[in-house]
């Protein structure tokens, strides 16, 4: 790792938005401990340069094109074959179990879209010098996940030889619940198909959003889109 300006960090970039990656660019051009190495708009792209050249840190955007590997399969690969790159997410949404899961899949810090480009400069920084970054609003949310936060920032092997399942965190009537959320029928709907109440299938599904940190049925729609594995 460097030491010295005169030996500085080296960046790579991933975002499917040539605009994005050429502001963030340009600001870190201006920084003298930080260079970018490498734009890319692909991770195939991405992970071919790495093999080439290593980066200190990988900034990322979390939701590629939809032909593009999910953001929590990348995160996996980049940990699997190039453990010394840190990545660092910037996404434009997140929920406590986005964070928790890219976490645990070998990601070194989540910075939403919303923050100014100093702030990422910061959080490259912060995640160069081989520690976490987290935005400060972040932390308070992840408290309720905190079973599913247990030993991840110790990133041994055995973590990474199974996918990571979003669904490990519900019981099998939550995900009932939530499949039936995602084909658009509504709670009245989901207890007559169920022989359930209409109260039993509310608590089941307020329940299911808690654990996944999300408020709304817009939320729910996201976070399947971001991981795929409610449906």
């Amino acid at each position: 790792m460097p030491t010295s300006i005169s030996n500085p960090y080296t960046v790579m970039l991933l975002d499917n938005h040539a605009m994005v990656r050429q502001g963030i660019e340009l600001c870190l051009s201006k920084e003298a401990d930080l260079v970018v190495i490498g734009s890319f708009g692909t991770g195939r792209e991405l992970l071919e340069a790495l093999a080439r050249r290593l980066a200190d840190v990988v900034v990322m955007d979390f939701i590629l094109a939809p032909s593009e590997i999910d953001g929590l399969s990348l995160l996996q690969a980049l940990n699997r074959r190039f453990s010394a790159c840190r990545p660092l997410i910037v996404c434009s949404h997140y929920t406590p179990a986005t964070v928790s899961l890219s976490l645990k899949a070998g990601c070194w810090g989540i910075l939403g879209k919303t923050q100014n480009l100093a702030e990422l400069i910061t959080a490259i920084r912060t995640v160069a010098h081989g520690r976490i970054y987290l935005q400060p609003c972040m932390v308070p949310a992840l408290q309720g996940m905190q079973s599913m936060l247990d030993g991840t920032l110790i990133k041994s092997q055995s973590d990474f030889a199974s996918p990571l399942r979003v669904n490990a965190c519900l019981t099998p009537k939550e995900q009932e619940v939530l499949r039936c959320v995602l084909d658009g029928m509504s709670v009245s709907f989901i207890a007559a198909k169920f022989s359930r109440s209409a109260s039993t299938i509310s608590t089941q599904k307020q329940s299911a959003y808690r654990k996944l940190g999300i408020k709304n049925d817009s939320e729910l729609f996201k976070f399947n889109q971001q991981f795929g594995e409610l449906g």
